[in-house]
This record gives C-alpha cells, sequence and structure tokens, in this order.
C-alpha cells in the first residue's frame, strides 16, 4: 500500500524461480503500466505505431489473437498420448527414458514452469505447450515460509492441480521443491540456530538431521495428496519425477566459512571428526598422517576445520583428499537415504538426485556426479549469457544495463574482444550411462542471437541423445514481454523461443537428427576420483547470472587432452566405479578443422562453421541453416537450395509425417530472424558493448524475414506451400515448393500436394 512519504507502490515478481522479491515501484512509473493494462483493446494500433517508427522499420508485430486451438499443421498435441502415463509410468532402461508398459524411449522437450493460476488459465497454459510439441513441465516452485520452513498450506493441492491438468494434455511433471536460495532462516534452536534472517541454508539438507526430517516431512505431505480423481500424487504416473535439491553441494563456492553459522558448522566439523577417528583412529593420528592443522581443529571437543575449497583442488594434500572424501560420503548419503525415504512412501517414479556445479569440474566433478548416482538419471543446469551487467541484473533487464551480443554458435566468449570460449550448455556427456537431463537452461536476453538456442538445443540435443532439455522459463502463456520497470531475461514465450518450437521439437522427440557415434568412452575409478585426480572430459559450468555472484575464481574445467568440440561429433561417456580401464577416445581429425573453423558431426548430417557462425542441418527429413544467414550465401542441401538476405536467423524445414523430405507429402518450413520489443533502444557503452535506454513494451517485435527456398524434388511444382499466421492457422497459398520467397511477416509455411 502506497503512503504519501514514499509515494511507491508495491510489486511482486517471481523470478526465476528463486522466490518472492517484493520492491517499491515509484508512482512516475505506474502509468506506463496503467496503459499496458489497455493494451489488448489497442494492439492493432500499437502495431501499427511500431511498425511506422523508424526505429522498428524492417520489423513486424508478433502479438497474435488469443489462439482458438482449431486444427493446425503447427499444432504437436498429437505427439503426446492421450493423457500423461497412458503407457505407464517412466522408467530408466540404459542410457534412455522409456515408457514402462510398452518400452519404447521418449525425450523430453520441456519447460520449466510454476503453478498458482486459476483453471481455466491452467488449462490453456497446459493447451498453449502441448500445441508447441512440450511433453514434460518441470515445476521449481517454493513451497514454504522463508523464515521458518514451514510448508505452505496449498503445496499438495496446487501441485496436484497441476499435475492433473498437464496430465490431461499428455504433459509429465517434474516437482522440485527446495532450494537454499528460498529460505532466510530466522535464529532458533535446532536447525536454525546461528541464522540471522538474511542468510541461506547452504549445505545444510547434507547434515542436520532436524532439518532433513523436516524436509522429508514437506515431501510426505505433497506425496499423498490426492488428485481430483482421487488418486494419491506418488501413485499418479503423470507425475514424472521428483528433484531432491536444487543448486547446492559442499564442492561449490557457497560451501565456506561465513556463509554457514558457527553453530552449524561446528555440528559439520563434529561428524568431518567423528569421521576421521574412525578411519584413522584418533583424531591426533589423523593430523599426524596428514601433516597439515587448521585454526579450526579442536581435538578436545572433537572438530576438525575444513580448508578452503581452492586450496582442495589445487594443492590436493592428504587432508584435502579426506576432507573430499567426507564431503562425497556426506552427500551421497543423504541423497541415498533421501530416495530410500521417498520409496518407503510408496513413490516408483524417476527421481534425480542435485543438479550443479563445482568450483572446479576438473577435479571435483567426477565425485559431484558420483554423489547423484542413487538416483535414476543425471541432471545439470546451463545458460548462455549475454554480458550482462548492473544493478540485479542477476534476475532482471532494466533501463541502464549493458549487455552484448553473443553467438553461441561463433564461440563467442561474454566479454567482447576475448578469444572464442569452446563451451556451450548443449555439451551433454553422459554419466555411468545414465539418462540425462538439462533441467535449466536458455540463451540469455537481451541478445540478437538468442534465436540460435532453440536449434542448437534440438539438433545437438539429438546427435548427443540427450534426454530431456529443459527451457527456463515459462511464466505466461500469452505472448507478452510483460514490462514493468524491468523485463525478465528468460522469457520463454517468445518468438525466437516457443516460437520455434514447431519445428525443433518435432526434430528432437522425433529423433530426425540420428544419434551421433560413442566419440570417448572414460572410465575413471573412484578411488582416482577421492585422490582428486579429475576427469579429462566434464562440462563447463555455463552459469547464469545469479550464481555467477557466487563463484569466489580459481576453477577450470579443461578438458585436459580432449578437444572440447567433441560434443558436436557424437556422444560421450564418464564412467565413475570401482573397476576403472583405459580411455576410448575416437579420432576426431576427421570431423574438426580447427584452421578451417569447422565441426563436421560422425552421423555427417550437422556441420558448424563456428569462424562464420553458420549451422547446417542436412539429415533426410529435416535440412536447413541457423545463424549468420547472409554470410552462408547459397546453401545447397540434399533436397533444397537455401539462399537469405536476412543478416542472422534460421530456416529450417522438417517433414511431419515420418518420411525423408524427398517423398514427404506434409513438410513445415520455419523461419525465424532476432526479437525485440517495442520501443528497445540502445546506444554504445564501449567496444561491443551496448547500454539499454529502454527496455520496451510490448508487443514483441521481429526483423523482417528474406529470402527463398527451392525443393529439388522432382515433382516440386506439384507441391503447394501455403503461409500460415503467427498461430499456425492458414492464410493462403503463395506458389510451389519449386521455388518460393518467404514473406516478411510469416515464420510458417506447410508444403503439401
Amino acid at each position: 500500500m502506497s503512503t504519501p512519504r514514499d509515494r511507491t507502490h508495491r510489486v511482486l515478481l517471481v523470478s526465476k524461480g528463486r522466490g518472492n522479491f517484493d520492491y517499491r515501484m515509484p508512482l512516475r512509473r505506474l502509468a506506463p503500466l496503467v496503459a499496458l493494462c489497455l493494451l489488448p483493446f489497442s494492439a492493432p494500433l500499437a502495431a501499427q505505431t511500431a511498425r511506422g517508427t523508424e526505429t522498428n522499420k524492417g520489423w513486424f508485430a508478433w502479438n497474435p489473437p488469443a489462439d482458438s486451438f482449431a486444427a493446425s499443421p503447427i499444432d504437436l498435441r498429437p505427439l503426446n498420448e492421450k493423457f500423461a502415463g497412458e503407457n505407464g509410468r517412466i522408467i530408466a532402461k540404459g542410457e534412455q527414458f522409456v515408457h514402462a508398459n510398452t518400452g519404447r524411449p521418449v525425450r523430453f522437450w520441456a519447460v520449466n514452469a510454476s503453478g498458482g493460476q486459476k483453471p481455466d488459465e491452467l488449462k490453456r497454459r497446459a493447451r498453449t505447450l502441448a500445441k508447441y510439441g512440450v511433453n514434460l513441465v518441470r515445476h521449481h516452485s517454493s513451497i514454504l515460509d522463508k523464515k521458518t520452513g514451514a510448508l505452505a498450506s496449498d503445496a499438495g493441492s496446487e501441485r496436484a492441480a497441476l499435475v492433473q491438468t498437464l496430465k490431461a494434455e499428455g504433459i509429465y511433471t517434474l516437482l522440485s521443491i527446495y532450494f537454499p536460495l528460498w529460505l532466510n532462516p530466522e535464529n532458533g534452536a535446532g536447525w536454525r540456530e546461528g541464522y540471522d534472517g538474511k542468510q541461506h541454508p547452504f549445505a545444510l539438507l547434507f547434515f542436520e538431521p532436524e532439518f532433513q526430517k523436516l524436509y522429508r516431512d514437506w515431501w510426505k505431505t505433497i506425496l499423498e495428496t490426492r488428485t481430483a480423481s482421487g488418486v494419491a500424487l506418488k501413485d499418479d504416473p503423470a507425475l514424472m519425477g521428483l528433484e531432491i535439491l536444487n543448486e547446492d553441494s559442499f564442492f561449490f563456492w557457497t560451501f565456506k566459512y561465513g556463509n554457514i553459522p558457527d553453530a552449524q558448522m561446528r555440528k559439520l566439523e563434529k561428524r568431518f571428526g567423528d569421521w576421521a577417528k574412525k578411519k584413522h583412529g584418533s583424531l591426533s593420528s589423523a593430523l599426524s598422517r596428514w601433516g597439515t592443522a587448521h585454526p579450526r581443529d579442536d581435538q578436545a571437543q572433537g572438530r576438525l576445520g575444513f580448508r578452503g575449497l581452492y586450496d582442495m583442488f589445487t594443492h590436493k594434500t592428504r587432508r584435502d583428499q579426506d576432507t573430499a572424501a567426507f564431503f562425497y560420503e556426506q552427500q551421497a548419503g543423504f541423497y541415498a537415504d533421501t530416495v530410500a525415504y521417498l520409496r518407503s512412501l510408496g513413490y516408483n517414479g524417476m527421481i534425480t538426485a542435485g543438479n550443479w556445479t563445482t568450483a572446479n569440474n576438473d577435479i571435483f566433478g567426477p565425485l559431484e556426479k558420483l554423489s547423484y548416482m542413487s538416483g535414476d538419471f543425471i541432471d545439470r543446469h546451463g545458460y548462455f549469457g549475454s554480458n550482462r551487467k548492473g544493478d540485479n541484473a542477476s534476475w532482471s533487464v532494466r533501463d541502464g544495463m549493458t549487455y552484448s551480443d553473443v553467438s553461441g554458435l561463433r564461440f563467442d566468449a561474454q566479454k567482447p574482444g576475448e578469444g572464442k570460449t569452446y563451451a556451450n550448455p548443449v555439451m551433454d556427456p553422459m554419466y555411468n550411462r545414465r539418462p540425462s537431463m538439462i533441467s535449466e537452461t536458455t540463451w540469455d536476453r537481451p541478445n540478437r542471437y538468442r534465436f540460435e538456442a532453440p536449434l542448437v538445443y534440438a539438433a545437438y540435443g539429438a546427435l548427443q541423445d540427450s534426454d530431456s532439455i529443459v527451457h527456463f522459463t515459462l511464466d505466461t502463456h500469452r505472448w507478452q514481454v510483460k514490462p514493468r520497470f524491468f523485463v525478465q531475461p528468460w522469457t520463454l514465450m517468445a518468438p525466437t523461443q516457443i516460437g520455434q518450437f514447431p519445428a525443433t521439437a518435432f526434430l528432437y522427440r522425433q529423433g530426425l537428427v540420428k544419434v551421433g557415434d560413442l566419440m570417448a568412452d572414460l572410465p575413471m575409478t573412484i578411488s582416482d576420483a577421492l585422490a582428486l585426480k579429475g576427469s579429462s572430459l566434464v562440462q563447463a559450468a555455463n552459469l547464469d547470472e545469479l550464481r555467477k555472484s557466487d563463484v569466489a575464481g580459481g576453477g577450470s574445467s579443461s578438458n585436459r587432452g580432449i578437444d572440447p568440440l567433441i560434443h558436436f561429433v557424437g556422444r560421450t561417456n564418464v564412467t565413475i566405479d570401482d573397476k576403472g580401464g583405459p580411455a576410448q577416445v575416437k579420432d576426431l581429425s576427421r570431423f574438426i578443422d580447427r584452421r578451417a573453423r569447422t565441426v563436421t558431426s560422425s552421423t555427417n548430417e550437422l556441420k558448424l562453421d563456428y569462424g562464420k557462425g553458420v549451422l547446417t542441418l542436412d539429415a533426410s527429413a529435416a535440412q536447413g541453416v541457423g545463424g549468420h544467414l547472409k554470410d552462408a550465401g547459397v546453401v545447397s542441401l540434399s533436397d533444397l537450395d537455401i539462399v537469405s538476405q536476412q543478416e542472422v536467423g534460421n530456416i529450417l524445414v522438417v517433414a511431419l509425417d515420418g518420411r525423408p523430405i524427398a517423398k514427404s507429402s506434409r513438410i513445415l518450413v520455419q523461419v525465424m530472424s532476432e526479437e525485440k520489443t517495442t520501443g528497445f533502444s540502445t546506444s554504445p557503452a564501449g567496444q561491443g558493448v551496448h547500454r539499454i535506454n529502454s527496455v520496451g513494451v510490448d508487443p514483441w517485435l521481429v526483423r523482417n524475414f528474406a529470402g527463398s527456398v527451392r525443393f529439388k524434388r522432382a515433382d516440386a511444382d506439384k507441391l503447394k506451400v501455403t503461409a500460415l499466421d503467427l498461430s499456425g492457422y492458414p492464410v493462403r497459398q503463395i506458389g510451389t515448393a519449386r521455388q518460393f520467397d518467404l514473406l516478411p511477416d510469416t515464420p510458417y509455411y506447410i508444403v503439401a500436394p
């Protein structure tokens, strides 16, 4: 409520699943919001005005009316089951997810989203997601009082309603209920001792028994909640999986003195003392063997202190190795005990342990992944940033912030002027041949290259046989920028993201790009991992802006001796067990040409020219080109010739009927360029850096398309090309497949007899 003194209005923001942030907005900023409330009534006029301004010349408004969900060539709802769980639970079989009743493999093209909508709104959201090829939602949202940890009264019912509604559209649910950043405990007895209402309980769940019991009670309440059909959530096969813990680890920078209250750290130090006593016979024997002391060591109280993570992965002393072993056992033990508890409740679906990175993935990465092995599949996160800087840049985009346009296809460094960074969130090694999920990932905005994301995830996710790509994050089912005095950096309901899902979701889920050869199989013994010998193949962290602030520096992922471009050639696997064995790495020289700056997949279906930033795809049922289209010239593929005057974008052609493009009778042509908000403006702020003058307002704008597509088929003259509108409904026939020009404002075409 506003007051004369502060003249502000309170605004509630739910951002990146991090919890609720309460901000005060100056009244002078309310006028634009009032205008935005009227936007649905004035959208056509706004679009005309946007097109008429010099700033937006050459752009068109992406502002379709509410979807009627009539029959549409781009509607992928038929790919989903009649209802989620129709063919039984999802289970893990080797490296894949499969339907329990049929054994048929399934890949999940998924989104992060939250519940809380009214039933009708939730139904529209579910139907929208199904139309655009989504078959899994990761529901990642707080259920707790952030000061006491008390469970919200509607935590179970809200999730039951979500699962039931998504189920009706053939969409599975993965529940994520705990993230340390959602809690700021007040000082109290037991697990809250020493907290001040500001600190987050990093690592506490791994060792504090009272907190662990509270946590398990949360799950019990939720899983025993019944849906409207009378089935307990734990028994509903539409509940695909449970995530135990989001983004926390003993091996990440957040574990350090000062971050954890002294009262809690003493509990953990006592555990370490007991562990060392059991291993070495006594504390004095442990200290004698280690040869190093710590200021926090207290033999009288049976406590041993912890060296910093940087010292541990740098020096790898005997004490460091024992500390790492202790951390691993505590962390792995918690996950194993929690899995056993969830099973004791009668839940038989999938469980994943954690999803976090470490202070040094070369050294600590194997132990982190090994600690997850009590779960059914391996999960991780990865973001592609845009050098966003400014106050609250971790979760928002605001006037005055700076950013850079960063291309993942060129391996651009986040900081302009630096060399290429051979890291990309799609790089996805398997661990112990378990199914793999990337449960948070996206290209952040603003970034003119954000259009790259769906095609990269679909093509290389299929090549690497990744089992689930979970795009971050869905905050509305409407095509809205949702401008306030900031915009969200991860909005999925945007032209370059969900606007590209029809072709990319179909490509990924239907396997139109072949699975690549296993290019590296790297066995590692558990004893070597505990000795901090590290791995020669790990993912780069690809942190989002929020978690970059937790990094102390000094960590690295060097992929020692193995070219990181291997992930764009084919599959990789790291096995960590008691057996070990020799590493097997295939010759990469046939596929990677560092001089020409190209990398070709082992299937010969994908070729990335990372010098130009051009990706070409040439499979039997999916062909196209993405990136710097103008620089690509005429792209001649097996069944198509594509040429475009667009500076950047994607042009993707997929057969929708299970036949090759050369014989298909139902083909989707999908086009995209770059997006921005109406009125978005910047000014130079250094080499390769832009300062945001205005974050803009609704509606979305897309740069005009330009180019032509020519089918090489003998019967191309008999194939009609029909332009579709922004919701995928037929507008008019524009010619034949022999050759047709792209319309400036049409992203979808259907090609059929």
